[in-house]
């Protein structure tokens, strides 16, 4: 089985990336996609309520938003939570396809998590930081939340040298296509 990682940094295209390289080929893990699941869930919502002391969950997420941005420590806090959980997750994936012949992981932290060692390849989608910031803000981010999260991530001159592949994505759709079909056409 072939497990391949594909990260980089904030808004740097890494979904598109990820579903193109795994259109038809194999099943994809989405690390965003568990943390987005996570918050659906009662138990989770009631441990971060008490964890942060917020006695309205309803808006959960817009509260903690407010205390990371009143203090940073309070991301690693929430991390602390969040990180393990999504790890049992991916792990719980892994064992579900394990008869699969390629799988796909979209890690946003696979390098700050230190997880290269359970990937056969990791790709790096790379963009540089204005065009990234766009993309953040037409998703509804803001300009204030993207720095704070951008700036607690390594940089992507130390992460690229844990990746096998680095896909720049500036362009348009078609070129990342194309340079992603390259590398992934040596493993089909």
């Amino acid at each position: 089985m072939i497990k391949v990682g594909i990260t980089g940094s904030l808004a740097s295209g890494k979904t598109t990336a990820s579903k193109i390289l795994s259109f038809k080929r194999g099943p994809l893990f989405s690390a965003d996609k568990a943390v987005k699941d996570l918050y659906k869930n009662k138990i989770f919502k009631l441990q971060i309520s008490k964890k942060f002391g917020i006695q309205n969950n309803n808006q959960l997420k817009k509260t903690l938003k407010k205390l990371i941005f009143k203090n940073i420590t309070n991301l690693k806090k929430l991390e602390k939570i969040v990180h393990p959980l999504v790890r049992k997750k991916m792990k719980k994936f892994s064992l579900k396809n394990k008869n699969k012949r390629i799988l796909f992981y979209e890690i946003p932290l696979l390098i700050e998590s230190k997880l290269m060692k359970h990937f056969n390849i990791i790709i790096f989608i790379k963009s540089r930081k204005n065009l990234r910031l766009k993309r953040f803000k037409l998703k509804r981010g803001d300009k204030k939340l993207f720095s704070l999260l951008d700036n607690q991530q390594m940089s992507e001159r130390k992460k690229i040298k844990f990746c096998d592949y680095v896909v720049v994505n500036e362009k348009n759709l078609k070129s990342l296509k194309k340079r992603l079909l390259i590398i992934i056409s040596k493993y089909e």
